[in-house]
């Protein structure tokens, strides 16, 4: 049963991916999801799950499926290959650093909530 919700939640958040990346193509929205994921995914530390496939439907699978870090390393590489270093730079450190505050801050405000 794990496996199925993982896999349908997989399904999920990659075709969300899919479209964001699709209706506005570029770094920027690589960005913008790994964020928004990693905030989710903060906040998903926070609350029990009352079922054992939930968090992996949730966590693994759609959020899983909608951040992307392979995506946000091509972002670097083309950024590198055209020849701007310092943008590649700032994206790859931006990335780290937002990320893990989303993500910070997903799970503080839940756990504020929640009390």
């Amino acid at each position: 049963m794990v496996m199925v919700a993982v896999a349908a939640g997989g399904v999920l958040g990659s075709l969300a991916r899919y479209g964001l990346a699709s209706a506005f193509p570029g770094a920027v929205t690589t960005f913008a999801v790994n964020v928004v994921g990693c905030l989710l995914i903060g906040a998903l530390m926070a609350v029990p799950a009352r079922r054992p496939w939930q968090r992996p439907f949730l966590g693994v699978g759609v959020l899983g499926g909608f951040t992307t870090f392979s995506t946000a390393m091509v972002d670097v590489t083309t950024l590198v290959r055209e020849g701007r270093p310092a943008v590649a730079a700032l994206l790859l450190v931006g990335t780290a650093a937002v990320a893990l505050t989303a993500t910070a801050a997903g799970l503080w405000a839940t756990k504020a909530v929640l009390r």
